[in-house]
């Protein structure tokens, strides 16, 4: 969850919005946004990818052996 709550708030960052801001344009609340940032990981997988949504991505299962084999 570093990964995730990395990319979040570096992108939220970059567009320069608050996490207030960000939860309302997401569509989300704010504790949604505040959590995924923290790296919390009990997270609700439909209001992460509205957030992901906000930059072109979206959150989704993917067997481990794929990954191993796409970062050799």
């Amino acid at each position: 969850m570093k990964v995730l709550a990395e990319f979040v708030k570096n992108r939220r960052k970059e567009v320069n919005l608050t996490q207030e801001a960000f939860a309302e344009r997401a569509g989300v609340a704010l504790t949604v946004v505040r959590k995924i940032e923290q790296g919390k990981t009990n997270l609700n997988m439909e209001k992460v990818n509205l957030v992901l949504a906000m930059f072109g991505h979206e959150l989704a299962p993917v067997k481990s052996k794929e990954l191993i084999h796409e970062t050799r």
